[in-house]
């Protein structure tokens, strides 16, 4: 009787559930998705800022500054600060700091490059070529007419020009006007308010004497030079401030587009700072 109870005992049976847990929203990838969505659209606000904030040149600066295929001068197109600045210095378009495009902005200055004191000296020099110009203007004199401040890689030009109506010079010839010895006079005492040394170029037209004469305008040109050299030593300029006197006849032209311009016909004065 208790075999047969025995064998009516059923198993004993354990059932274990396998209990799978969710990943809680996916981890936290969803983050760094968002937090690059919202970095995009801040820098897409802020570019949207600056395009409005600033004008075409500066943005230009800012580009040339940035790319790599420009090289890089000693004045960068950012100008002096971030925003700026003109493009990479070239002779048709960094006139805004006088460095190029002299013939057409020849009164513009750059200081940019240098020392503060030699900056300052250059900045005084040109004030008081300026100063003088305009004097001349608000008096009615047509000597400023004649005049023409610009800048040079070996400093500030003080350029002395020509006219139709009021030569420098006869035709020809190297006797100085009465109007070159007036302003002479004049650019004398200008220079006499710093030390810097000087050099004297003269420059012709390219309208040239007939063909055989012993004398041509290099001659004509040069002595042109020493006539201004002459006249500013009679106004008490130091001769040993003046370093250099020569001509270029016509092969540096002021109006390039017309060669026999009477403008061509000049005297270039470099008050030297480099």
């Amino acid at each position: 009787m208790e075999i047969q109870q025995a064998a009516i005992v059923q198993p004993i049976i354990i059932k274990r559930r396998r209990v799978v847990k969710a990943d809680g929203h996916h981890g936290g990838a969803w983050k760094v998705a968002y937090a690059d969505f919202v970095t995009a659209m801040m820098a897409f606000f802020l570019l949207m800022w600056l395009l409005n904030a600033t004008t075409e040149e500066q943005r230009k600066g800012l580009a040339d500054y940035f790319s790599p295929t420009i090289p890089i001068s000693r004045i960068s197109g950012g100008g002096s600060d971030g925003l700026n600045g003109s493009s990479i210095m070239t002779e048709e378009t960094y006139a805004k700091d006088g460095t190029g495009a002299s013939d057409r902005h020849p009164s513009s200055a750059s200081f940019e490059g240098k020392s503060e004191i030699d900056a300052a000296k250059e900045k005084a020099i040109s004030t008081e070529l300026e100063t003088l110009k305009q004097s001349l203007t608000e008096e009615g004199s047509k000597l400023s007419e004649h005049m023409l401040i610009k800048m040079s890689a070996e400093g500030i030009v003080l350029e002395i020009t020509d006219s139709q109506d009021a030569p420098l010079f006869p035709v020809g010839q190297s006797v100085p006007s009465n109007l070159l010895s007036d302003m002479l006079a004049l650019v004398a005492d200008s220079f006499a308010t710093f030390e810097n040394d000087i050099k004297i170029v003269g420059h012709t037209d390219s309208l040239s004497y007939r063909n055989g004469a012993g004398y041509d305008n290099w001659n004509l040109s040069s002595d042109r030079a020493n006539a201004a050299r002459k006249l500013l030593l009679s106004s008490s300029l130091d001769p040993n401030r003046i370093l250099e006197v020569s001509g270029k006849a016509d092969t540096d032209p002021l109006m390039k587009d017309d060669p026999s311009a009477a403008q061509n016909r000049r005297i270039s004065i470099t008050i030297l700072t480099r």
